[in-house]
């Protein structure tokens, strides 16, 4: 389990990464962005949760990681991806940006995550 959480975590940072800067190369050309664009969003989302989910599971087998910041930035990651459901605008280009800094943000702490895990 603890492996297909390792391989999930690197899986979920290249997603998110290559989602994010799509997006925002979708953005700075103001065009609008194809399907496929939007699977690999949803999809680096989807491995986020799938991540918490393997995360609960090994907690719940009694192996913790060393560093108690692992915690704080999964938390945070999924936060992350969560909020733009929540609070982007309505206007697309604006709405588009917010997923895809959420994206960022989610890989940038998907990273540390991954370093303080052990």
């Amino acid at each position: 389990m603890q492996g297909l959480h390792s391989i999930n975590g690197v899986l979920l940072i290249a997603v998110n990464g290559v989602a994010a800067a799509i997006g925002l190369v979708y953005a700075r050309r103001r065009t609008e962005p194809g399907r496929v664009f939007t699977h690999l969003l949803v999809l680096g989302q989807t491995l986020l949760v799938a991540q918490g989910a393997l995360g609960l599971l090994l907690l719940s087998d009694d192996r913790r990681s060393s560093d108690k910041l692992h915690y704080v930035y999964g938390a945070l990651a999924l936060g992350a991806v969560l909020s733009p459901w929540l609070y982007a605008p309505q206007e697309a280009r604006a709405r588009l940006i917010w997923f895809c800094g959420a994206a960022l943000l989610a890989a940038a702490l998907g990273v540390r995550a991954y370093l303080t895990g052990s």
